[in-house]
């Protein structure tokens, strides 16, 4: 019971007046095709997106653009496959978490395998993303500073006081009781997320198109003075797994999927916005590692904005690392918000009378009351636990080599296992057919790829951890 108990999804913190419940008792939902579509491209598009172009010259043009398209696929299929299962087979009960949906399709202990990797995923996705904004906010302060004083110049900044403050604003977001309420937060982070890949893409163009651009080659960077046929392996196993994990958004479909409204069929709707999501993600993806690639050939850089790939015009540069900040602290909330539900739901069951941890008090400006309330448990718990993942950013700023090995660990059951495996018990298809097959091939060609991308993010790791000296991220 107390599996279950932890596993039951977000509480919405109010008391819905009848006829304003959805089917199970809840308040109702209200989120559309156009709400989950904003929630699945805040979580999918991240500054990543910026590093594509790295990846295809670790590739080159055939392998790289071919890899694009197939994870693209793959995911968009075992997504849908992922959003038919939302219901509980027979009953159809609604599954408000990842977690519940692998219990009530597989039973037995296999939602333990998955909450673990889903919770390994989100709550670095977390510090990562702390990291990552602060990055981008030191990059607009080095552009100013490089304009000013030349290319040349030192222009070294701590990011640790950027971090401090991307967790204050994170403590203020958290207060919001659950991913619904913070639709308008993950509209304004897709907005910006096309912002600053279209910038990224275009100065790439311009580059292109004066003239400017760098040789690149079918098979990528070459072996030769500087990069060994080991270095290059390895290069193109990390990219690989860059690649998959830039399309990976399984970890919170499900709570996205639940804040759908009814009206319609949940797993219709969420087929669409996986779709829709998925193919403009694509669309991005491709512009900016493509051109990316021919701008900068087989020495592009890890990420086109913060790396100093364009110096001029430097306030466009600002604009681009400006909107990366603003996506990633709605990113940071969509990541955040299904490890706050699951900690919430088990300490509200536990202590069910307590009014520290039930009760919601109205804010009020003069005699208006708005739309938010305080709750102590919230406002401590989530308060904590954003002080602790910014102290880890803080400690830990090589951080992202430690995040690309949990994507690639992670991607593998979340992505492909468990929803294929769901759908082929929910299916009932029978074991030896021509489908049965195709699903297990998939399954096993994507354990391949994740197993690659674990080795070259483990390599990574070690040679950060190695070579690792103070830098943007350090004072």
């Amino acid at each position: 019971m107390e599996n279950e108990v932890c596993e039951s999804g977000l509480d919405t913190g109010k008391v819905a007046d009848v006829g304003e419940v959805d089917d199970d008792g809840r308040p109702k939902r209200t989120g559309t095709l156009w709400t989950a579509s904003a929630h699945i491209i805040t979580a999918v598009i991240g500054s990543g997106v910026l590093s594509l172009a790295w990846c295809v010259a670790q590739l080159g043009w055939v392998v790289g653009v071919a890899t694009l398209l197939i994870f693209a696929c793959i995911t968009l299929y075992t997504s849908n496959l992922l959003a038919e299962c939302y219901r509980s087979p027979g009953t159809g009960k609604r599954n408000y978490t990842y977690m519940n949906v692998v219990k009530a399709n597989l039973g037995g202990r296999m939602n333990i395998a998955c909450g673990l990797a889903q919770q390994a995923n989100l709550n670095g996705l977390v510090v990562g993303y702390t990291i990552t904004a602060a990055i981008s906010m030191v990059a607009i302060r080095r552009s100013n500073c490089f304009h000013e004083k030349g290319h040349q110049a030192s222009c070294q900044f701590s990011s640790k006081p950027y971090m401090i403050g991307i967790g204050a604003l994170e403590i203020i977001l958290s207060q919001m009781r659950n991913i619904e309420e913070l639709w308008w937060l993950s509209v304004i982070a897709t907005i910006t997320s096309f912002g600053y890949s279209s910038i990224g893409a275009g100065l790439a163009l311009a580059t292109i198109v004066s003239g400017h651009g760098k040789r690149t080659t079918v098979t990528g960077i070459e072996v030769g003075p500087g990069l060994t046929a080991a270095q290059k392996m390895w290069r193109m196993f990390t990219a690989f797994g860059d690649i998959a994990i830039a399309y990976t958004y399984t970890p919170v479909l499900i709570e996205v999927q639940d804040t759908i409204k009814s009206s319609e069929p949940e797993n219709k709707v969420m087929k669409k916005a996986n779709i829709l999501s998925v193919s403009a993600t694509t669309v991005f993806y491709m512009m900016c590692a493509c051109f990316g690639y021919a701008a900068f050939g087989n020495y592009a850089h890890g990420n086109m904005l913060t790396g100093f790939g364009f110096y001029e015009p430097f306030w466009l540069i600002d604009l681009a690392n400006i909107f990366i900040v603003l996506h990633l602290v709605g990113a940071y909330q969509v990541m955040a918000q299904p490890v706050f539900g699951t900690v919430e739901s088990c300490i509200k069951r536990r202590w069910p009378e307590s009014k520290f941890v039930n009760k919601e008090y109205p804010v009020k400006i003069g005699h208006k009351s708005l739309n938010f309330s305080i709750n102590f448990l919230r406002l401590t718990w989530r308060s904590m636990y954003v002080v602790v993942a910014t102290l880890v950013a803080i400690a830990l700023p090589y951080f992202n080599d430690v995040l690309a090995l949990l994507g690639a660990v992670s991607y593998w059951p979340l992505t492909v296992y468990f929803p294929v495996t769901m759908y082929i018990a929910r299916k009932k298809i029978n074991r030896g057919t021509i489908k049965w097959f195709a699903l297990q091939l998939l399954t096993l060609v994507s354990l391949l790829l994740a197993m690659v991308a674990a080795c070259g993010s483990i390599e990574g790791f070690g040679e950060a951890f190695r070579i690792f000296k103070p830098s943007l991220v350090e004072e």
